[in-house]
């Protein structure tokens, strides 16, 4: 996988747009979800739906601070490809019966603490963090949990919807590990000092108190559905293998420090990292909702409509 050009990437993002109108949600196949699926089924596609989203508010972000105008196009698709998959996703959930009227699903707690985070600081923290965090968890969204939910469910309308996600999915993936390499460029040290720096942020520090739980219970509730550990691992294997294939991707310190989490994350042998962040997603369960802030305007941009 070569450094790919930006300029010819946006022209083909461009032309590679799509709605919920491409799909036709009235299809046979709906009843093919069993009711022994169902339950867990939507506990899944709420906290898919809801990841989606929060990876289209970090896209949002990126392209405020992107280095480069290619790049800050891009990354404004992607948003709001992420937002269109969000919908995608809520649409099937109405299409399988699991919302009622223009209900919009609960998030977790710990998605929920995330998204206040996102709302709140993600403006501020410098594109090269979230540039090198969104591939790892893009990865794990198409290489894991995507093709678990299609190797699950038989729905045809499914696997169409999907296509076309794993399509944008693909670009996604080929400029994030392409910006992550253009981030490896210069001097290891002073991206080092750079990288301290920023994980003294209190902002940051705040970040992580709230990413690590969700990763562990995210984990935790695919393994529980059946997807298996070692499809976690291969994610996460590929990760290291696309990010560290050029010389300039493994001097990325972001790479290299998300690389080792990831395999910790995988990894419930090691309790080490799995004790105290297992009692993080213990406390934060015990947070009272009506605690939270209100949920930011941004999220009732989702919706099943057929929209553009």
């Amino acid at each position: 996988m070569a450094m790919i050009d930006l300029d010819k990437m946006l022209v083909k993002v461009k032309s590679t747009q799509w709605a919920l109108s491409d799909i036709d949600w009235d299809a046979p196949g709906a009843d093919l979800i069993t009711e022994e699926q169902w339950p867990k089924l939507k506990e899944f596609m709420t906290d898919l739906m809801w990841i989606e989203h929060v990876g289209a508010r970090a896209f949002a972000a990126m392209a405020k601070k992107a280095p480069t105008e290619t790049l800050r196009e891009i990354y404004t698709y992607f948003h709001a490809e992420e937002q269109r998959h969000a919908n995608v996703e809520m649409a099937l959930m109405k299409r399988w019966g699991m919302l009622d009227g223009d209900e919009l699903p609960e998030p977790n707690i710990n998605l929920r603490l995330v998204i206040e985070w996102l709302d709140r600081h993600s403006d501020e923290v410098p594109v090269y963090v979230l540039g090198t965090v969104v591939p790892m968890l893009e990865i794990a969204l198409d290489g894991a949990l995507c093709k678990f939910l299609l190797d699950t469910v038989d729905d045809p309308v499914c696997h169409q919807a999907f296509e076309k996600i794993n399509d944008d999915e693909s670009r996604h993936l080929g400029v994030g590990f392409s910006v992550m390499e253009m981030q490896g460029h210069g001097a290891t040290y002073i991206k080092t000092v750079e990288m301290a720096a920023q994980i003294a942020n209190p902002r940051v520090i705040l970040g992580i108190a709230s990413y690590f739980p969700l990763l562990n219970k995210m984990r935790d509730n695919v393994v529980a559905m059946g997807l298996s550990e070692e499809k976690l691992y291969a994610c996460m294997e590929k990760f290291e293998k696309i990010g560290g294939r050029t010389k300039e991707g493994r001097s990325n310190p972001w790479f290299q420090i998300i690389k080792f989490h990831s395999r910790w994350m995988v990894d419930r042998n090691n309790k080490f990292y799995h004790v105290p962040v297992d009692a993080l997603v213990k406390a934060t369960s015990y947070i009272p909702r009506k605690l939270l802030p209100a949920v930011p305007t941004w999220v009732k941009e989702l919706t099943y409509e057929q929209t553009a």
